[in-house]
């Protein structure tokens, strides 16, 4: 059974980037230990664009669903109800799904 890969695409203005960098830095952790997580990676972009690209690869869609219903959503509901809610640094968001087909790593040599 082939991997999963969630691609969540997030518009983040100039001003808010190193705020949304911050905040990645500061959940290492949050998702390594999950059932069924494989990889992760924050892209930043470079030049003609305003999105970054946050990149996870599953075992299979029920792991993320339920790292989704688990731990994400009580990492975006930490404080509880008196707790400052903080302001999001992305603008946007659209989620990307795909299916690994094909993967490729370095040759040992």
């Amino acid at each position: 059974m082939p991997s999963i890969v969630k691609i969540n695409v997030l518009t983040v203005p100039e001003e808010q980037r190193e705020v949304l960098e911050k905040r990645f830095a500061s959940r290492a952790g949050s998702v390594e230990n999950s059932d069924g997580f494989e990889w992760f990676e924050l892209l930043r972009p470079v030049e003609g664009t305003d999105q970054y690209l946050v990149y996870t690869r599953w075992r299979d869609e029920e792991s993320f669903q339920a790292w989704m219903e688990g731990p994400m959503k009580a990492a975006h509901q930490r404080g509880g109800d008196d707790a400052p809610q903080q302001k999001p640094a992305a603008s946007g968001s659209t989620l990307w799904s795909f299916e690994v087909v094909q993967q490729a790593a370095p040759k040992q040599g």
